[in-house]
């Protein structure tokens, strides 16, 4: 592990509360995803139970009413909320997001987009749900089809510096193509830190064989090298929003003051770490999961090595101890 690994989580770990007899439920954070189709009901579970695992206290699914009687059989300690509608639903796209903007106030953050789809009436209640969420301050992190969203309209997020994007690839191609930027191939530093730009100061997480995060700044540029597994296994990247959502619900409760914290880390150096950390921690789950698994490595065997994870890289404060 490099100097600058240690460095960084070494701040991860700050930025982490202690279970202290204080804090009462939902102190430790209180995580929604939205996603969750017809076809697709694994992503959001995956990314639930991962901010779940690492240690938020409530974890919501927002979804449509058929994936929420398939994701409510696979864990009761969810929370699931059968609000989203596809098409051709007659009910308009107010009435659905209502709910949903509604209980944006009882939240830490935000995920948006496992499972999601590209069913236009999904696709526009997240774009009034993410319209909401900036107006409330709510800290975001946008996967997979929410990212389709954004390649079509880049200025629900666009100057928003409590969000995060993790696209692929293959993702971070469209989007720097929908927002004019030539990466001349770059999807490292450069690459990164030129999207990141052209979205005004959002947070790009790159996953790849390296992942580079960055808000287009030198200072807040960094890469996620961890070894990883070797399985490519689709849903692992639900891990990853997972377990940002629920960083990004402890760096809200560090940024204010709910205990005698170390350090005096501020807004934009604390998302930086909320992505990196979230990056760190999914990548030790693909290596232990692989060392186990190997060739039949899947999405949910990532979910069981989450607080492992936690453990090897981060660590229990012993204020949390009994």
């Amino acid at each position: 592990m490099s100097p600058a690994t240690k460095e960084l989580l070494k701040k991860v770990r700050m930025m982490v509360p202690p279970m202290l007899e204080k804090f009462h439920k939902g102190m430790l954070g209180r995580v929604a995803v939205i996603g969750g189709s017809e076809n697709y009901t694994g992503a959001p579970y995956f990314s639930a139970m991962a901010s779940a695992r690492l240690g938020a206290d409530l974890s919501h699914v927002i979804c449509t009413p058929p994936a929420a009687n398939v994701i409510k059989t696979y864990s009761p300690n969810l929370m699931v909320h059968p609000i989203m509608r596809e098409s051709p639903s007659s009910t308009p796209v107010s009435s659905i997001s209502k709910p949903v903007i509604a209980m944006l106030a009882h939240l830490h953050s935000l995920v948006i987009g496992p499972g999601l789809g590209r069913d236009d009436l999904m696709q526009a209640t997240v774009a009034e749900v993410i319209t909401a969420a900036r107006e409330k301050k709510i800290p975001l992190v946008l996967d997979a089809d929410a990212l389709w969203l954004i390649q079509q309209k880049p200025d629900l997020v666009r100057g928003y510096k409590e969000c995060v994007l993790t696209p692929n690839v293959v993702e971070f191609g469209r989007l720097a193509q929908a927002v004019g930027v030539d990466t001349e191939g770059d999807t490292g530093r450069k690459g990164c830190q030129a999207l990141a730009n052209a979205l005004g100061g959002v947070m790009v997480v790159r996953k790849g064989g390296v992942d580079w995060i960055s808000d287009g700044t030198d200072e807040y540029t960094v890469t996620g090298e961890g070894e990883g597994g070797r399985k490519r296994s689709g849903g692992q990247g639900d891990t990853l929003t997972g377990s940002i959502g629920t960083l990004l619900a402890w760096r809200n409760m560090y940024l204010e003051n709910q205990w005698d914290r170390e350090g005096d880390m501020g807004r934009e150096e604390t998302l930086m770490l909320a992505a990196w950390g979230g990056s760190a921690i999914t990548r030790e789950c693909s290596r232990l999961a692989f060392m186990k698994r190997g060739r039949s490595l899947q999405a949910s065997d990532l979910t069981e090595e989450v607080p492992v994870a936690f453990e090897t890289l981060i660590g229990e404060k012993e204020e949390s101890k009994l």
